[in-house]
């Protein structure tokens, strides 16, 4: 199925998009140092039943760097929606998109059809210290070395472990991540975030909500996951085996048939 692309103008910045299929609209949206082709597993699967659209968050892929002025990703998500004419949509966040996602299901709420957070992130959660300090060790490596030096350290990051066990995955991540500019590991983002934080407000979200997450991910993440389930009304939490961070491409049949159940149960309660 033939995808249509652009670049839409909105909130003071270019975003990249691309979007195929008809019917009610399903967003993707990336994680950090990834973008829009790390759901390429679900774009033409999902296309076939609804209307997909997929982005690169701005910082990443084609979409612009961020200037000095702050911003909000979340702005940037609704604005693109909005110049789509995608008023209401199922919101799909995986790890750093997970907190978009977060962010639009508290902010727009009538706009969320409903939300799936995988592996995701949380604004608020209290990293552990091996997470802090991993991490560190990308941003410091990029500094001495540079933005390509700081792709090339996060791609070994122990997050992505499991995912260089296979190699079609790990060809993948290498692709994607070693195309990236790599802005983010040399530049202090004006990307600012939501008060109250998402942790402090989660029992606000009245979206439908499924929690996906790797068994083998990390443990920052495993948290996170059991945390939005907790909170989050009605939400429920689904551990998909043997998948680490990167669940929707290493186990992508099974992650695809989760998420496919989900809407199309959303969809008929809604009906």
């Amino acid at each position: 199925m033939a995808a249509k692309t652009g670049f839409a103008s909105v909130n003071g910045t270019q975003l990249y998009y691309e979007e195929a299929g008809e019917g009610t609209s399903v967003v993707f949206i990336h994680g950090l140092g990834l973008d829009r082709r790390m759901w390429d597993e679900q774009f033409q699967e999902f296309a076939g039943r609804y209307r997909v659209i997929r982005y690169d968050v701005r910082g990443f892929g084609k979409s612009d760097v961020p200037s000095d002025s702050p911003f909000r990703h979340v702005d940037d998500l609704r604005a693109l929606l909005d110049y789509l004419a995608a008023p209401k949509s199922h919101i799909i966040g995986f790890s750093m998109g997970g907190i978009v996602a977060l962010h639009h299901a508290l902010l727009h709420p009538d706009a969320t059809l409903s939300l799936v957070l995988a592996d995701s992130a949380l604004d608020g959660h209290p990293w552990s210290a091996e997470w802090d300090e991993s991490v560190d060790a990308v941003w410091e490596h990029a500094a001495k070395a540079g933005a390509k030096a700081g792709n090339d350290k996060w791609l070994e990051h122990d997050l992505f472990g499991p995912a260089r066990e296979q190699p079609h995955v790990k060809a993948k991540l290498a692709q994607i991540v070693g195309e990236s500019s790599g802005w983010n590991w040399v530049n202090e983002s004006p990307v600012q975030g939501i008060d109250p934080r998402s942790i402090d407000r989660l029992h606000d979200i009245s979206a439908p909500t499924i929690v996906i997450v790797g068994e083998r991910d990390l443990a920052d993440f495993r948290t996170i996951a059991t945390t939005l389930t907790q909170a989050i009304p009605g939400a429920r939490k689904v551990v998909i085996e043997g998948a680490g961070h990167m669940s929707n491409i290493e186990k992508a049949p099974e992650f695809n048939s989760i998420v496919s159940s989900f809407l199309e149960e959303v969809e008929t309660r809604a009906a």
